[in-house]
């Protein structure tokens, strides 16, 4: 029997068109796409919950920060109302005994020396009060003027005083923890008086 007669184009195609038939593997590739398209909602609903989940962590962490600014405000202005407390407190005494000082003055036949030494204590017991705090007076008496410290109210010719130096401090100042609160009025010596011609 020839060879054409026996080919059945259906069951056992020609060589040459072996190569054109479909391969097994594009077969496989058309019923892999459903699968692909089942797993496309999967993703979107896992993208969907791990935007939700952000968004939750996004609100609580800006609570949070406003919860916190809040705190903040309220714990700034509690400093700013009782920042003066401590310091009040130690002032307190000081009140206490410059009110016993005036109810003793007021006494017929107060002795006034008893009351000028009460009233000096009452006021190293405030200078105490306030060093403890930071307070330190600025009282430069024959230091060389410094107006960085001092403020200079007037000059005075002086021979015992070298000139720029201070004759007479008219008002102490006062600095806080290294920071100047007042200055120092003081009268500055211009050096020994010049003979008039």
């Amino acid at each position: 029997m020839p060879e054409s007669e026996t080919h059945d184009p259906l069951t056992n195609p020609p060589a040459d068109n072996r190569a054109a038939a479909p391969e097994p593997a594009a077969a496989a590739d058309v019923t892999e796409a459903p699968a692909s398209a089942k797993a496309a909602p999967d993703a979107l609903a896992t993208a969907k919950a791990e935007a939700a989940a952000n968004y939750d962590k996004f609100m609580r962490a800006a609570a949070d920060l406003e919860n916190f600014r809040r705190r903040v405000v309220r714990e700034k202005e509690e400093l700013r109302l009782f920042a003066a407390s401590r310091v009040l407190e130690d002032l307190l005494p000081v009140l206490d005994n410059l009110a016993l000082a005036l109810a003793a003055a007021k006494q017929p036949g107060a002795d006034v020396k008893a009351l000028t030494g009460g009233v000096d204590m009452v006021l190293a017991q405030l200078k105490a009060a306030l060093t403890s705090h930071g307070l330190k007076e600025i009282n430069p008496a024959g230091a060389t003027f410094d107006a960085n410290l001092h403020e200079s109210i007037a000059a005075q010719p002086s021979a015992d005083v070298p000139e720029g130096s201070v004759v007479n401090v008219v008002r102490p100042g006062f600095s806080l923890n290294g920071r100047l609160l007042r200055p120092a009025a003081v009268v500055v010596s211009s050096g020994p008086s010049k003979p008039v011609q």
